[in-house]
């Protein structure tokens, strides 16, 4: 059984920035995409970003291109996801999740398992 733990969640004002970490469990970290996804209340699931085994290739969301970036160490089996310029619209519970070997990244369906989540918020 794997385990996502998700850490780095707060409180921050606008135009401020936090770091997600995303603590793996397991011995097949490295073979998986892993995503971020977030969500408020009485919403969907948004993806936010999803990144490669190799972490050499990534996708990104249009509501946060520009402005986040995701980045992981396999040695550590940790997936970060670095929030800058942030929003009050980035107020939500932010997820990562692991990835089937197949499907497309912006689904949820993608993905085998998920974090607990870590809450996000943004004052205006």
């Amino acid at each position: 059984q794997v385990q996502l733990v998700e850490s780095g969640g707060g409180l921050v004002q606008a135009g401020g920035s936090l770091r997600l970490s995303c603590a793996a469990s397991g011995r097949t970290f490295s073979d998986h995409s892993m995503g971020w996804f977030r969500q408020t209340p009485g919403k969907e699931r948004e993806f936010v970003v999803g990144i490669s085994p190799s972490g050499l290739a990534t996708d990104y969301g249009a509501s946060v291109k520009g402005r986040f970036t995701i980045s992981r160490d396999n040695a550590k089996n940790t997936v970060y996801l670095q929030m800058y310029s942030l929003k009050p619209d980035d107020t939500a519970t932010y997820y990562c999740a692991r990835k089937y070997f197949s499907g497309a990244y912006i689904d949820t369906r993608s993905y085998e398992y998920w974090g607990q989540g870590t809450q996000v918020t943004v004052s205006s």
